[in-house]
Protein backbone atom coordinates (compact mmCIF):
# COMPACT_ATOMS: atom_id res chain seq x y z
CA UNK A 1 0.00 0.00 0.00
CA UNK A 2 1.38 3.41 -0.90
CA UNK A 3 0.67 6.92 0.38
CA UNK A 4 1.52 10.38 -0.97
CA UNK A 5 1.23 13.46 1.20
CA UNK A 6 -0.15 11.34 4.04
CA UNK A 7 -3.10 10.16 1.95
CA UNK A 8 -3.62 6.69 0.43
CA UNK A 9 -2.74 6.63 -3.24
CA UNK A 10 -5.55 4.63 -4.78
CA UNK A 11 -4.71 2.31 -7.64
CA UNK A 12 -6.76 -0.10 -9.69
CA UNK A 13 -5.81 -3.60 -8.48
CA UNK A 14 -5.82 -4.79 -12.10
CA UNK A 15 -3.67 -1.93 -13.37
CA UNK A 16 -0.09 -2.32 -14.54
CA UNK A 17 2.82 -0.79 -12.67
CA UNK A 18 3.22 1.59 -15.59
CA UNK A 19 -0.22 3.12 -14.86
CA UNK A 20 0.73 3.77 -11.23
CA UNK A 21 4.09 5.17 -12.33
CA UNK A 22 2.48 7.60 -14.77
CA UNK A 23 0.05 8.85 -12.12
CA UNK A 24 2.80 9.34 -9.54
CA UNK A 25 5.02 11.20 -11.97
CA UNK A 26 2.21 13.73 -12.45
CA UNK A 27 1.37 14.05 -8.75
CA UNK A 28 1.76 17.73 -7.75
CA UNK A 29 3.41 16.98 -4.39
CA UNK A 30 6.06 14.71 -5.92
CA UNK A 31 6.61 17.11 -8.81
CA UNK A 32 7.21 19.92 -6.30
CA UNK A 33 9.71 17.78 -4.36
CA UNK A 34 11.57 17.02 -7.59
CA UNK A 35 11.79 20.71 -8.48
CA UNK A 36 13.15 21.49 -5.02
CA UNK A 37 15.74 18.71 -5.25
CA UNK A 38 17.16 20.22 -8.44
CA UNK A 39 18.22 23.29 -6.45
CA UNK A 40 20.28 21.27 -3.95
CA UNK A 41 24.00 21.08 -4.81
CA UNK A 42 25.60 17.67 -5.15
CA UNK A 43 27.55 16.69 -2.05
CA UNK A 44 30.81 14.91 -2.76
CA UNK A 45 31.81 12.38 -0.11
CA UNK A 46 35.57 12.03 -0.42
CA UNK A 47 38.51 11.07 1.79
CA UNK A 48 41.24 11.84 -0.72
CA UNK A 49 42.44 15.09 0.82
CA UNK A 50 41.57 14.53 4.46
CA UNK A 51 44.04 13.85 7.23
CA UNK A 52 43.49 10.96 9.65
CA UNK A 53 42.40 13.39 12.35
CA UNK A 54 39.84 15.01 10.05
CA UNK A 55 38.43 11.63 9.01
CA UNK A 56 37.98 10.59 12.63
CA UNK A 57 35.86 13.63 13.48
CA UNK A 58 33.76 13.72 10.32
CA UNK A 59 30.71 11.79 9.23
CA UNK A 60 30.56 8.02 8.86
CA UNK A 61 28.94 6.68 5.74
CA UNK A 62 28.19 3.40 3.98
CA UNK A 63 28.47 3.16 0.19
CA UNK A 64 26.36 0.86 -1.99
CA UNK A 65 27.47 -0.35 -5.43
CA UNK A 66 25.24 -1.45 -8.31
CA UNK A 67 22.96 -4.36 -7.38
CA UNK A 68 23.97 -4.10 -3.72
CA UNK A 69 21.95 -3.03 -0.71
CA UNK A 70 22.79 -2.00 2.83
CA UNK A 71 20.59 -1.42 5.88
CA UNK A 72 22.09 0.93 8.45
CA UNK A 73 21.40 2.03 12.03
CA UNK A 74 21.52 5.82 12.61
CA UNK A 75 23.31 5.18 15.91
CA UNK A 76 26.30 3.87 13.93
CA UNK A 77 26.12 5.54 10.51
CA UNK A 78 25.47 9.17 9.55
CA UNK A 79 24.90 8.72 5.81
CA UNK A 80 24.19 5.87 3.42
CA UNK A 81 24.12 6.27 -0.33
CA UNK A 82 25.01 5.27 -3.84
CA UNK A 83 25.99 6.87 -7.15
CA UNK A 84 27.06 5.98 -10.72
CA UNK A 85 23.41 5.40 -11.63
CA UNK A 86 22.29 6.13 -15.18
CA UNK A 87 19.46 3.76 -16.08
CA UNK A 88 19.63 2.27 -12.55
CA UNK A 89 17.63 3.59 -9.59
CA UNK A 90 18.73 4.35 -6.04
CA UNK A 91 15.93 3.18 -3.75
CA UNK A 92 15.62 4.28 -0.11
CA UNK A 93 13.30 2.77 2.53
CA UNK A 94 13.42 4.30 6.02
CA UNK A 95 11.49 3.46 9.17
CA UNK A 96 10.16 6.74 10.56
CA UNK A 97 10.09 5.50 14.14
CA UNK A 98 13.65 4.24 14.61
CA UNK A 99 15.47 5.69 11.60
CA UNK A 100 16.66 2.29 10.32
CA UNK A 101 17.41 2.96 6.65
CA UNK A 102 17.97 0.64 3.72
CA UNK A 103 19.41 1.75 0.39
CA UNK A 104 19.63 -0.35 -2.77
CA UNK A 105 21.08 0.28 -6.21
CA UNK A 106 18.47 -1.42 -8.41
CA UNK A 107 19.62 -2.32 -11.92
CA UNK A 108 16.90 -4.65 -13.23
CA UNK A 109 13.18 -5.41 -12.75
CA UNK A 110 14.21 -9.02 -12.11
CA UNK A 111 15.63 -8.22 -8.66
CA UNK A 112 12.83 -5.99 -7.39
CA UNK A 113 10.55 -8.56 -5.73
CA UNK A 114 13.18 -10.42 -3.71
CA UNK A 115 15.28 -7.28 -3.34
CA UNK A 116 12.49 -5.41 -1.59
CA UNK A 117 12.01 -8.31 0.80
CA UNK A 118 15.74 -8.23 1.59
CA UNK A 119 15.64 -4.48 2.24
CA UNK A 120 12.57 -4.70 4.47
CA UNK A 121 13.81 -7.56 6.63
CA UNK A 122 15.45 -5.29 9.23
CA UNK A 123 13.60 -2.08 8.41
CA UNK A 124 10.17 -3.49 9.21
CA UNK A 125 11.23 -6.11 11.77
CA UNK A 126 7.86 -7.93 11.55
CA UNK A 127 5.88 -4.71 12.18
CA UNK A 128 3.59 -4.35 9.16
CA UNK A 129 2.16 -1.12 10.61
CA UNK A 130 5.55 0.62 10.49
CA UNK A 131 5.48 3.93 8.63
CA UNK A 132 8.04 3.63 5.84
CA UNK A 133 9.42 6.57 3.89
CA UNK A 134 10.41 5.83 0.29
CA UNK A 135 12.70 7.82 -2.00
CA UNK A 136 13.72 7.06 -5.58
CA UNK A 137 16.52 8.90 -7.37
CA UNK A 138 17.95 7.79 -10.71
CA UNK A 139 16.84 6.50 -14.05
CA UNK A 140 16.11 8.93 -16.87
CA UNK A 141 14.32 9.08 -20.20
CA UNK A 142 16.72 6.81 -22.08
CA UNK A 143 13.90 6.39 -24.60
CA UNK A 144 11.83 9.32 -25.84
CA UNK A 145 8.47 9.61 -24.02
CA UNK A 146 6.80 10.26 -27.38
CA UNK A 147 8.22 6.99 -28.63
CA UNK A 148 6.84 5.19 -25.60
CA UNK A 149 3.34 6.56 -26.24
CA UNK A 150 3.48 5.32 -29.84
CA UNK A 151 4.38 1.75 -28.80
CA UNK A 152 1.87 -1.02 -28.43
CA UNK A 153 2.07 -3.11 -25.25
CA UNK A 154 3.71 -5.99 -27.12
CA UNK A 155 6.29 -3.66 -28.58
CA UNK A 156 7.05 -2.24 -25.15
CA UNK A 157 7.51 -5.74 -23.79
CA UNK A 158 10.15 -6.22 -26.47
CA UNK A 159 12.41 -3.75 -24.61
CA UNK A 160 11.41 -0.73 -26.66
CA UNK A 161 10.85 1.07 -23.36
CA UNK A 162 14.56 1.32 -22.65
CA UNK A 163 15.92 0.32 -19.26
CA UNK A 164 14.79 2.98 -16.77
CA UNK A 165 11.05 2.86 -17.40
CA UNK A 166 10.44 -0.89 -16.83
CA UNK A 167 12.55 -0.79 -13.66
CA UNK A 168 10.64 2.16 -12.18
CA UNK A 169 7.29 0.64 -13.13
CA UNK A 170 8.21 -2.66 -11.48
CA UNK A 171 9.28 -0.95 -8.25
CA UNK A 172 5.95 0.85 -7.87
CA UNK A 173 3.96 -2.20 -8.93
CA UNK A 174 5.62 -4.22 -6.17
CA UNK A 175 5.20 -1.51 -3.54
CA UNK A 176 1.47 -1.35 -4.30
CA UNK A 177 0.98 -5.09 -3.86
CA UNK A 178 2.81 -5.42 -0.54
CA UNK A 179 1.08 -5.09 2.83
CA UNK A 180 3.49 -2.55 4.34
CA UNK A 181 2.68 1.18 4.40
CA UNK A 182 4.97 3.04 2.01
CA UNK A 183 4.98 6.85 2.06
CA UNK A 184 6.42 8.03 -1.26
CA UNK A 185 8.51 11.10 -0.44
CA UNK A 186 10.67 11.47 -3.55
CA UNK A 187 10.33 10.20 -7.13
CA UNK A 188 13.20 11.96 -8.87
CA UNK A 189 13.18 9.57 -11.81
CA UNK A 190 12.55 9.47 -15.57
CA UNK A 191 11.36 12.90 -16.83
CA UNK A 192 12.11 14.64 -13.53
CA UNK A 193 15.73 13.40 -13.71
CA UNK A 194 16.36 14.17 -17.38
CA UNK A 195 18.26 17.00 -19.02
CA UNK A 196 18.95 17.38 -22.73
CA UNK A 197 21.80 18.94 -24.64
CA UNK A 198 21.48 21.20 -27.66
CA UNK A 199 21.09 18.17 -29.91
CA UNK A 200 18.31 16.64 -27.83
CA UNK A 201 20.42 13.88 -26.27
CA UNK A 202 19.15 12.84 -22.82
CA UNK A 203 21.26 12.63 -19.65
CA UNK A 204 20.41 12.10 -15.97
CA UNK A 205 20.51 15.26 -13.83
CA UNK A 206 21.68 13.35 -10.76
CA UNK A 207 23.50 10.01 -10.65
CA UNK A 208 23.48 9.45 -6.90
CA UNK A 209 21.95 10.12 -3.53
CA UNK A 210 22.78 10.09 0.15
CA UNK A 211 20.40 9.77 3.09
CA UNK A 212 21.11 11.52 6.39
CA UNK A 213 20.02 8.74 8.71
CA UNK A 214 19.16 10.95 11.70
CA UNK A 215 16.69 13.10 9.78
CA UNK A 216 15.79 11.04 6.71
CA UNK A 217 16.63 13.90 4.37
CA UNK A 218 17.85 12.94 0.90
CA UNK A 219 20.44 14.92 -1.05
CA UNK A 220 22.13 14.48 -4.44
CA UNK A 221 25.52 12.89 -3.87
CA UNK A 222 28.74 11.70 -5.43
CA UNK A 223 31.20 9.34 -3.75
CA UNK A 224 34.28 9.93 -5.89
CA UNK A 225 37.23 8.52 -3.95
CA UNK A 226 34.95 7.10 -1.24
CA UNK A 227 33.55 3.94 -2.85
CA UNK A 228 35.08 1.60 -0.33
CA UNK A 229 35.96 -0.86 1.00
CA UNK A 230 37.02 -3.50 -1.54
CA UNK A 231 35.95 -1.50 -4.58
CA UNK A 232 37.28 -3.72 -7.37
CA UNK A 233 36.01 -7.00 -5.93
CA UNK A 234 32.58 -5.53 -5.36
CA UNK A 235 32.45 -4.21 -8.92
CA UNK A 236 33.43 -7.62 -10.29
CA UNK A 237 30.67 -9.31 -8.27
CA UNK A 238 28.05 -7.31 -10.17
CA UNK A 239 28.98 -8.90 -13.49
CA UNK A 240 29.84 -12.30 -12.02
CA UNK A 241 26.49 -12.50 -10.23
CA UNK A 242 24.68 -12.91 -13.55
CA UNK A 243 26.44 -16.26 -14.03
CA UNK A 244 26.13 -17.29 -10.36
CA UNK A 245 22.73 -18.91 -9.85
CA UNK A 246 22.89 -18.38 -6.08
CA UNK A 247 22.26 -14.67 -6.72
CA UNK A 248 19.32 -15.06 -9.13
CA UNK A 249 16.75 -12.37 -8.39
CA UNK A 250 18.62 -11.09 -5.34
CA UNK A 251 20.41 -7.96 -4.28
CA UNK A 252 23.97 -8.59 -3.13
CA UNK A 253 24.92 -8.70 0.55
CA UNK A 254 27.47 -6.10 1.62
CA UNK A 255 27.03 -4.82 5.13
CA UNK A 256 26.29 -6.06 8.65
CA UNK A 257 23.85 -3.63 10.25
CA UNK A 258 24.47 -4.64 13.85
CA UNK A 259 28.29 -4.56 13.84
CA UNK A 260 28.93 -1.74 11.33
CA UNK A 261 31.14 -4.09 9.31
CA UNK A 262 31.23 -4.84 5.62
CA UNK A 263 30.70 -8.56 5.08
CA UNK A 264 31.06 -9.04 1.35
CA UNK A 265 29.51 -12.40 0.63
CA UNK A 266 31.32 -14.71 -1.78
CA UNK A 267 30.51 -14.78 -5.45
CA UNK A 268 32.10 -17.08 -8.03
CA UNK A 269 33.17 -16.18 -11.54
CA UNK A 270 33.93 -18.49 -14.41
CA UNK A 271 36.79 -18.79 -16.87
CA UNK A 272 34.49 -17.10 -19.36
CA UNK A 273 34.78 -13.89 -17.35
CA UNK A 274 38.55 -13.99 -17.78
CA UNK A 275 38.21 -14.64 -21.51
CA UNK A 276 35.92 -11.62 -21.79
CA UNK A 277 38.46 -9.55 -19.86
CA UNK A 278 41.30 -10.61 -22.17
CA UNK A 279 39.22 -9.63 -25.20
CA UNK A 280 37.57 -6.45 -23.98
CA UNK A 281 40.70 -4.81 -22.59
CA UNK A 282 41.97 -4.36 -26.16
CA UNK A 283 38.93 -2.34 -27.24
CA UNK A 284 39.04 1.44 -27.55
CA UNK A 285 37.28 3.57 -24.95
CA UNK A 286 34.36 4.27 -27.29
CA UNK A 287 34.03 0.58 -28.15
CA UNK A 288 33.95 -0.30 -24.44
CA UNK A 289 31.19 2.22 -23.84
CA UNK A 290 29.09 0.84 -26.68
CA UNK A 291 29.69 -2.76 -25.60
CA UNK A 292 29.36 -2.50 -21.84
CA UNK A 293 26.94 0.33 -21.03
CA UNK A 294 23.15 0.60 -21.21
CA UNK A 295 23.60 4.36 -21.75
CA UNK A 296 27.00 5.01 -23.40
CA UNK A 297 26.61 8.77 -23.74
CA UNK A 298 25.56 9.25 -20.11
CA UNK A 299 28.34 7.43 -18.25
CA UNK A 300 30.75 9.18 -15.93
CA UNK A 301 34.33 10.01 -16.95
CA UNK A 302 35.81 7.10 -14.99
CA UNK A 303 33.46 4.40 -16.33
CA UNK A 304 35.95 2.91 -18.79
CA UNK A 305 38.87 3.11 -16.35
CA UNK A 306 36.85 1.26 -13.71
CA UNK A 307 36.10 -1.54 -16.18
CA UNK A 308 39.74 -1.84 -17.18
CA UNK A 309 40.75 -2.18 -13.53
CA UNK A 310 38.20 -4.99 -13.08
CA UNK A 311 39.50 -6.84 -16.12
CA UNK A 312 43.08 -6.60 -14.90
CA UNK A 313 42.01 -8.15 -11.59
CA UNK A 314 40.20 -11.01 -13.34
CA UNK A 315 43.25 -11.70 -15.48
CA UNK A 316 45.49 -11.71 -12.40
CA UNK A 317 43.07 -13.77 -10.24
CA UNK A 318 41.08 -16.00 -12.62
CA UNK A 319 40.05 -18.40 -9.84
CA UNK A 320 37.45 -16.79 -7.59
CA UNK A 321 38.43 -19.03 -4.68
CA UNK A 322 41.63 -16.98 -4.33
CA UNK A 323 39.45 -13.99 -3.52
CA UNK A 324 36.96 -15.90 -1.35
CA UNK A 325 38.88 -18.80 0.29
CA UNK A 326 36.50 -21.49 1.57
CA UNK A 327 33.64 -19.33 0.23
CA UNK A 328 33.98 -17.09 3.27
CA UNK A 329 32.95 -13.40 3.10
CA UNK A 330 35.55 -10.65 2.98
CA UNK A 331 35.10 -8.75 6.25
CA UNK A 332 36.10 -5.13 6.86
CA UNK A 333 35.75 -3.10 10.05
CA UNK A 334 35.81 0.65 10.51
CA UNK A 335 38.96 1.97 12.19
CA UNK A 336 39.23 4.88 14.61
CA UNK A 337 40.34 7.23 11.83
CA UNK A 338 37.37 6.36 9.61
CA UNK A 339 39.20 4.03 7.23
CA UNK A 340 38.21 0.40 6.54
CA UNK A 341 40.53 -2.44 7.57
CA UNK A 342 40.18 -6.04 6.47
CA UNK A 343 39.71 -8.40 9.39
Amino acid sequence: MIFVGGLPFSTDPSSQGSDTLSALMEHPILASVSNSLKAIPVRNFSVKDESAQERATKTKWVYVFQREYATVDPALVDFVGTDEATTCVGLVIRNRKNGITSVAHMDSPDIVDIGLSQMLLLVVDHNLDAELEVHLVGGFEDVSPNFLKSCTRSESDAKLEGYSYPLCAKIFETLCTRQEKFHIQTAFILGHNTRRDSEGNAFPIFNGLAVETSTGSVIPACFDGARCPDEIVRRIRVTASYEDSSWNGKLMDTYDTRTDQFRIASCCWTSQQRRFALTLRHLTDSEILLTCSTSPSAEGPDFVDNLRRQWEYLIKYPDWIETFPLKQPRVFERTSDGEWKRC
